[in-house]
């Protein structure tokens, strides 16, 4: 299963952890979008900043 996802809002002012975990899923500015594998270190960046991003599952 993959998940695509998108940076939807800026990290300007947001904490640390928050920005590396948006980092981590490979996004960098605001549009950017990543297809990922689903396993447990994506769910968890996905899940701490999920305020940030948009979500959605690819086949």
């Amino acid at each position: 299963m993959r998940i695509k996802v998108k940076l939807v809002r800026g990290l300007a002012g947001k904490r640390k952890d928050q920005i590396k975990a948006v980092r981590s899923l490979g996004l960098k500015k605001v549009n950017d979008e990543r297809i990922l594998e689903k396993n447990p270190m994506v769910l968890g960046n996905i899940n701490k900043v999920k305020h940030l991003i948009q979500v959605e599952e690819v086949e």
